[in-house]
């Protein structure tokens, strides 16, 4: 039975919305459109570039186009849920609860069992993110002694595909994220370093997949590039994770994508990451999640993923902007709830 088969995502013809919408119809329009123009650009992506593997059979992929290109008319109209529901078909997602019990049951995580553990029925798991301000040097010092590092030396130049060939004999498939703080890529010569960061500042941006940092009044963007080939493990903290990734700087906030020159632009609150590969990109979501128990909706579009989203439908990540670590970030976002009433919208036929 494959994993689609433990979540549902339902026609609700009579949706019940309540709370205010809180919506950049630009920002949503933007995303929007760099989300279908990389769809419309990469059409062989069949990771991602798909409607849904075994989830929605109402779905194709022109309706899922047409759906982001009709994105842009919200800001021209009164948004609110009538406008919605004239326009849009609403599929609720019920979540795939029995495997974020078994994985609640592995995690060694207190918070993680405790989020995973009490899924309610009929709503997901919404987690946030957010691209990491970093406190940063350009050289190392005994503060800043971890560094973002490029790719190797030994796969400069080479694609993906080129890359996975030579694979035994790369760096960037030979190293641990503990080998690589221990020191090994310094030490050895391996890699250029980008800029430096404090150990804990590294964990975060691993996590995060997206650094930010304001050099002599410039601000600066690096976006994680390839990895080394070791799955994220729900089960691990941050910490414990194996999984490394070497960076590039890049010209903003950036999604998915096959390359880094290709990977689409995103903004806050208009953007999820989730499962690309069940999901399909370019998904439009509404969610309804309580803001200090008040509701309020909010409209935004697959356009990410990341290691947690393998094999996981219970859950989205809502990109939240951008913060120096957990706690001024959590001063902003503490009035989220944890989980969050979740609907596909299709655009009606």
């Amino acid at each position: 039975m494959s994993l689609s088969a433990h979540a549902q995502f339902i026609l609700d013809k009579q949706p019940k919305l309540s709370g205010e919408f809180s919506v950049s119809a630009n920002a949503l329009c933007q995303v929007a459109t760099n989300t279908l123009t990389y769809m419309k650009q990469q059409p062989d992506d069949a990771f991602a570039v798909h409607a849904g593997k075994h989830v929605l059979p109402q779905a194709n992929l022109s309706r899922v186009k047409e759906t982001l290109a009709f994105v842009c008319q919200l800001k021209n109209k009164p948004l609110n849920a009538q406008f919605l529901k004239h326009h849009f078909d609403f599929y609720q997602w019920i979540p795939d609860k029995k495997t974020a019990n078994i994985l609640a049951d592995k995690s060694t995580n207190a918070v993680k069992t405790r989020l995973l553990t009490n899924i309610p029925k009929d709503q997901i798991l919404l987690t946030k993110y957010y691209t990491k301000l970093l406190d940063a040097s350009q050289n190392a010092t005994s503060k800043y002694n971890q560094a973002l590092y490029a790719l190797p030396y030994d796969e400069q130049g080479l694609t993906e595909e080129q890359a996975l060939q030579k694979r035994d004999s790369l760096t960037r498939f030979r190293y641990t994220r503990q080998d690589v703080i221990a020191g090994v890529l310094r030490e050895k010569n391996l890699a250029k370093p980008l800029v430096w960061l404090t150990e804990e500042a590294l964990h975060d941006v691993l996590l995060q997949g997206t650094g930010v940092v304001d050099v002599d009044g410039k601000r600066r963007y690096f976006n994680v590039h390839r990895n080394n080939g070791i799955s994220y493990d729900y089960t691990l903290g941050k910490r414990e994770q194996a999984r490394y990734w070497y960076f590039a700087e890049v010209p903003s906030v950036l999604g998915y994508g096959t390359t880094i020159k290709n990977k689409i632009v995103i903004d806050k609150n208009v953007a999820f990451a989730g499962n690309v590969k069940q999901l399909g990109l370019g998904k439009l979501f509404l969610i309804q999640v309580d803001n200090d128990n008040n509701p309020q909706l909010q409209l935004g579009v697959l356009a990410d993923q990341g290691g947690a989203f393998d094999d996981n439908l219970f859950q989205l990540d809502w990109l939240k902007g951008s913060y120096y670590g957990w706690q001024d970030y959590y001063q902003e976002n503490k009035v989220y709830a944890d989980y969050a009433h979740a609907w596909i919208l299709l655009k009606k036929q």
